[in-house]
């Protein structure tokens, strides 16, 4: 059956699998803290800039001129923020799928491995039972992969929206400024 070895083993690579997927999460965390830390310097030299023109400005309809004309850059920048955000979470969520999927998939490999042994050492009579299991595997398997499905395809409709929505809330500013 299972040795010690086996057992040492695969702790193992569950430890290796947990650090790996640990430093990934800090990966994403540390590029979500550079593009915060960017936004931030960029957004403090932004203000000084528009704090001077603003007190620069002659009379209100300049100063009105002034805020139309930073309203669409700033809902530009605001979507870029939201894409870079989205693209960091789903490179992460990714890399995790991608390992989850790998882990999954080495389990399930074993487990029918164990499966496979047990039916050849199953003693005489008991072949609808053995049956019965490998049904139940298969069955759980599918469902499995269904579900693993469903949500790549989940994430491909909520990044689409994502995008959509980004790309139309830009194009809402653009027309707002020329009205």
């Amino acid at each position: 059956m299972i040795t010690v070895e086996q057992i040492v083993n695969t702790q193992k690579t569950n430890i290796d699998t947990f650090f790996g997927l640990s430093g990934k999460a800090f990966e994403g965390v540390e590029k979500l803290i550079e593009l915060n830390l960017s936004a931030a310097k960029a957004a403090m030299t932004e203000a000084a800039q528009t704090t001077k023109l603003a007190l620069s400005a002659k009379d209100p309809q300049e100063l009105v001129a002034l805020q139309t004309s930073l309203m669409q850059p700033a809902a530009e920048k605001a979507a870029a923020y939201g894409r870079y955000v989205y693209e960091i979470a789903a490179s992460t969520g990714a890399e995790v799928s991608r390992v989850a999927e790998a882990q999954a998939a080495e389990a399930q490999a074993k487990f029918m491995a164990i499966v496979d042994t047990a039916v050849k050492n199953a003693p005489a009579g008991t072949e609808n039972g053995v049956a019965l299991i490998k049904s139940a595997v298969a069955a759980a398997n599918n469902a499995i992969e269904t579900a693993q499905k469903a949500a790549k395809q989940a994430a491909e409709v909520a990044e689409a929206n994502f995008n959509a929505m980004s790309t139309t809330a830009v194009r809402a500013t653009k027309g707002s400024k020329k009205a």
